[in-house]
């Protein structure tokens, strides 16, 4: 009878971790993705978004569109209008794209 209590113990500790491992992998996506907003992929000068301190003009702003992950991955890898091709033209990775992603979506209309 001892063994279930323990075994339940355990799977506990390993859900705990998994899930902690998960929260500390969306906080440096996170980080990562707001860096890029806001360097690299010049996302700020255009669009708007609070959570980024961004108030450009040229863009939609993502605050009130608050796009989907997935929309985001598809207009900053292909572009649209005037916003150049990220992704195809090479401008930023795709490790970069999602993070960006990520943090777009994530961050819109709060």
């Amino acid at each position: 009878m001892q063994k279930v209590p323990k075994l339940r113990k355990l799977l506990y500790s390993l859900v705990f971790i998994i899930s902690a491992s998960s929260v500390y992998a969306d906080e440096a996506k996170m980080k990562m993705g707001k860096d890029i907003f806001g360097g690299k992929g010049m996302c700020a000068g255009c669009h708007i978004l609070k959570a980024a301190g961004a108030e450009g003009e040229i863009g939609p702003n993502l605050d009130g569109l608050k796009p989907t992950y997935a929309q985001v991955v598809d207009i900053v890898t292909g572009g649209l209008g005037v916003m150049p091709a990220f992704g195809e033209d090479g401008i930023l990775t795709k490790v970069e794209i999602d993070s960006v992603a990520f943090y777009v979506a994530k961050s819109a209309g709060k």
